[in-house]
């Protein structure tokens, strides 16, 4: 690398202030310096690239294609520094392990199997945090994610853990006596859905059925999904896992199935390289992994 070609430090790390606030005025806050002071660096780092990263255009500064680009590598680059110093510090043992998935994932999959990770590991903190958003991994935030679908999260990196499509599934009672033979017949019953998400409406609209619930929605947390479905309180969509057990006693019918060739749970982490609490735990992942 040609050191000598690197624009100044303090420019870039006014940058990465920026595109993480927003505005320079949060950025300036965020360095403890002026707006001023972040403006100037913005346009010294634009002068020696010599490739416009802001468009100044409208009334509020608008990153480029180039600009983008720079602050998803900025953003590798200076995690990837922190993850370090902390890790040679000692200060990433200080803080616990952050872990984020779905409520009906931590229910379902991970809790049932968590006491194996803690007698292995009594030594590692452990915060679960269960809810259905698209958590941003920051550094220094949250350490992994375990998400659902393909695994092609934008600047992530992320193996499979638990391969299994989404269903829609009942229970026999709701639909006695009922003729299902397309998503549209659907429609008009009540439907569950879990809390914080919109997946039930979307399943139905992606099939053409542009009313999407007509019937009454019930929204609840993940981790109650099941023992409603299977109360006979709704119709709602579910990973297959999960409702393996229902299904084979007979408690859930699946009615449609939606077979996405590598859809499942995923281990996602930002590049770099990982602490060594977060290499544990992924390890311990791996071995539990069905795919």
């Amino acid at each position: 690398m040609d050191w000598l070609s690197m624009p100044p430090l303090a420019a870039l790390r006014a940058f990465a202030a920026f595109a993480e606030a927003g505005n320079v005025v949060r950025a300036g806050e965020a360095m403890n310096v002026s707006h001023a002071a972040v403006s100037q660096q913005l346009r010294a780092l634009e002068a020696h690239l010599g490739v416009a990263l802001l468009d100044r255009s409208g009334r509020a500064l608008v990153m480029t294609d180039a600009g983008e680009r720079l602050a998803r590598a900025l953003e590798l680059g200076f995690g990837a520094i922190g993850d370090a110093v902390q890790e040679l510090t000692g200060a990433g043992a200080q803080r616990p392990l952050h872990v984020t998935t779905t409520p009906s994932f931590a229910a379902f999959w991970l809790l049932p199997r968590l006491s194996e990770f803690r007698l292995r590991h009594p030594e590692i903190d452990l915060v679960v945090d269960p809810t259905p958003a698209l958590t941003r991994l920051e550094p220094g935030g949250i350490d992994l994610a375990l998400r659902y679908g393909q695994g092609n999260w934008p600047g992530l990196q992320s193996e499979p853990l638990l391969i299994s499509p989404i269903i829609v599934a009942a229970a026999p009672a709701l639909i006695r006596g009922l003729r299902i033979e397309s998503p549209a017949d659907l429609s008009n019953l009540p439907w569950l859905e879990e809390l914080g998400t919109t997946e039930a409406g979307n399943w139905l609209r992606s099939k053409g059925v542009e009313q999407g619930i007509a019937g009454g929605r019930l929204q609840l947390p993940g981790n109650l999904l099941a023992g409603a479905l299977r109360e006979g309180q709704g119709v709602g969509v579910m990973v297959r896992h999960f409702a393996e057990p229902d299904l084979r006693s007979g408690q859930l019918v699946e009615l449609f199935c939606e077979a996405d060739e590598g859809a499942g749970y995923h281990i996602v982490t930002r590049p770099g390289p990982l602490r060594p609490e977060a290499k544990t735990f992924v390890s311990w992942l791996r071995r539990h992994r069905s795919v």
